[in-house]
């Protein structure tokens, strides 16, 4: 009696030589199973899936937190062009926030320009931390070049997936400045 069986890869089971008609059957079937390989695409699948998983759900953590650096730093640019906009002539063409270093979010830039920016994205005012609007010789100008900078950070919790455990907060920077219009005269930055 032949046996041969299809099992994936291998095609063909083995036959045992030199058995009595009554156990060959026996001994053919358990040596299709052990030698056949039909479990191994399973183990493979098992193996692989929760890797893939985790980098997509890692990629789509990254790109959630690029999108939080992107909005902040819209916000941070957004405060920063309200706080050097000089008013109108018949104010004197004062600029329209306060010049002076506050690190508090008391400020009409906080409230009318960096606030809007972080709703529109749906991200939480009520978190932003370490806010500082500054009068201050900007870096990196030649000729040094008075205006205002407008710095904070913002929290954004990653966490690890297929777990119920938060891995970090991760604080991410917001750093903009620009230059006042009407540059002071003097040398000295308010």
């Amino acid at each position: 009696m032949d046996v041969t069986r299809d099992r994936g890869r291998t095609g063909v089971c083995r036959e045992a030589p030199g058995l009595s008609k009554r156990l060959r059957p026996l001994v053919n079937i358990l040596l299709c199973v052990i030698s056949g390989d039909s479990g191994s695409e399973i183990f493979e699948f098992a193996l692989v899936v929760p890797l893939l998983l985790t980098l997509l759900i890692g990629i789509i953590w990254i790109g959630h937190a690029f999108n939080v650096y992107e909005t902040i730093t819209r916000a941070a640019r957004e405060g920063t062009r309200y706080a050097v906009l000089p008013n109108s002539v018949a104010n004197g063409n004062t600029v329209a926030d306060s010049l002076g270093n506050s690190c508090s979010t008391n400020t009409n830039a906080y409230f009318n320009f960096v606030v809007p920016a972080l709703e529109a994205d749906h991200l939480d005012p009520a978190k932003v931390k370490n806010y500082c609007q500054k009068t201050v010789w900007l870096e990196n100008t030649y000729p040094q070049q008075c205006g205002v900078s407008i710095s904070f950070t913002y929290p954004v919790q990653l966490v690890i997936p297929f777990t119920s455990v938060n891995a970090t907060t991760v604080d991410i920077p917001a750093h903009a400045q620009m230059r006042l219009e009407d540059q002071p005269v003097g040398g000295t930055c308010p």
